[in-house]
């Protein structure tokens, strides 16, 4: 690590009080060029314990740009890990307040809840699909603190991954019974189809994000619990969105949610 305690914690001030008072800054590797891997997750899970610490519970995690398009919109070339809290939860069909928000986009993922516990290293694919106990539709909506969402993948890490809300619903499907490589999915803005996709644009398949998730996890001597909620990283490019918009997910053999921007 680069960064002392003192200035971790102040980042993780910062970056968090940008969230709360819907505000953006600019990217923190601008003032700390030389901060590592280490020092970005640090920062983040800083911010995680200051929101515990009033009161927030931690009820999933996410892996994020996880798709070659996204990756591409982005300017990275490495997926990223994030957690997220209660309060980013958006019941199936419910509200999203923008004014809560900075710059918020929606993205289309592939849900994962697990019935057992994965660990790695060494988790692959086939473990993940025999851990998990189902999949379904998820949103996420999310809205990057740093101006006109630039960043770096340091500065994003540290940021949470840009996590703000996510919503997840539809028919929860066995993975038993799905190719999630060759899964398709249409996301509709205002009755509009605004993206389309399939399961492989998350890393090949997305049990593979859950698979890296697992061995991310298992350098900092973590694991993912069983009944955890994960979202496996946006299928297509973010679209932005703006108070007044419905955004729904289709997803084939596994039906749809959707959330609307108040």
């Amino acid at each position: 690590m680069k960064l002392d305690t003192t200035t971790i914690a102040a980042l993780a001030e910062r970056l968090e009080n940008c969230q709360m008072q819907q505000q953006d800054t600019t990217k923190i590797t601008d003032d700390y060029p030389d901060m590592d891997w280490d020092d970005a997750y640090a920062i983040q899970d800083a911010i995680r314990s200051r929101k515990v610490a009033r009161g927030a519970r931690v009820i999933g995690l996410k892996a994020g740009l996880t798709s070659h398009a996204k990756m591409k919109q982005m300017g990275v070339t490495t997926p990223v890990f994030g957690f997220m809290t209660d309060d980013y939860a958006v019941p199936d069909g419910g509200e999203c307040k923008v004014s809560e928000l900075i710059h918020p986009k929606v993205e289309p993922e592939i849900a994962f809840v697990t019935k057992a516990e994965l660990r790695g290293p060494g988790c692959h694919i086939g473990a993940v699909l025999a851990a998990t106990d189902f999949v379904m539709p998820g949103i996420e909506v999310i809205d990057s603190r740093y101006r006109d969402f630039k960043f770096d993948l340091k500065s994003v890490v540290a940021d949470n991954t840009s996590a703000a809300r996510f919503v997840v619903g539809g028919q929860p499907m066995s993975v038993s019974g799905v190719d999630l490589r060759t899964v398709g999915i249409v996301m509709e803005k205002n009755g509009q189809a605004v993206a389309f996709g399939a399961g492989a644009a998350v890393l090949g398949h997305p049990a593979a994000a859950i698979a890296m998730l697992a061995n991310h996890l298992a350098e900092r001597g973590q694991c993912i619990p069983a009944g955890s909620l994960i979202l496996s990283g946006g299928i297509t490019e973010a679209v932005a969105v703006q108070a007044g918009d419905n955004v729904t997910l289709r997803v084939q053999g596994m039906g749809s949610t959707s959330i609307r921007f108040v």
